[in-house]
């Protein structure tokens, strides 16, 4: 069930309340973090109601999606916790679920034993093909905002990345 919608942008008036308290010189930077914190709720919301009846939540989902996408299906978990920039411990709890289920195996690596690759099975394929039509569908052909409004999010916050250091070009 989707609430109310606030009867008040409860973002511009915490700007407002920044700017009556003499902060206004930071009201701006507060609105836009908060704006972005509340939007990844939003979708979230939208993405985790979805992957639900797939068995999956965002991470599940995005560890299927590299293994599907990278050459062989499998890759040393250490390799999937960087290109993911979360912590191994967070990958191998992703695993331990993904084992579970039977959408990803264990393998030893074939040349070095300190290493275990993660590989995606048939029905990780499957699943991580069902959910992302659905997906395709209900998100991210319409994200909630416009094709140019999209475009422009995008622009900003892959340069909001890179000031950060999230990436190299």
């Amino acid at each position: 069930m989707t609430p109310a919608p606030l009867p008040v942008d409860p973002i511009a008036e915490a700007r407002r309340q920044w700017v009556a308290h003499g902060w206004g010189e930071v009201a701006d930077g507060m609105a836009a973090v908060t704006s972005i914190m509340r939007a990844q709720q939003i979708l979230l919301g939208r993405v985790d109601k979805l992957l639900r009846p797939h068995g999956l939540t965002f991470a599940r989902y995005e560890l299927l999606m590299l293994l599907l996408f990278s050459r062989t299906g499998a890759m040393p978990m250490n390799k999937a916790s960087a290109r993911l920039q979360v912590h191994p411990t967070s990958v191998t709890n992703v695993v331990d679920r993904l084992e579970g289920a039977g959408l990803v195996e264990r393998r030893p690596h074939p040349t070095d034993r300190r290493t275990t690759l993660v590989a995606i099975t048939d029905q990780g394929r499957e699943t991580a093909e069902a959910a992302t039509a659905v997906l395709n569908t209900e998100v991210f052909a319409d994200p909630g905002i416009d094709a140019g409004g999209v475009d422009r999010l995008v622009e900003v916050l892959t340069a909001m990345r890179r000031g950060a250091g999230d990436f190299a070009d």
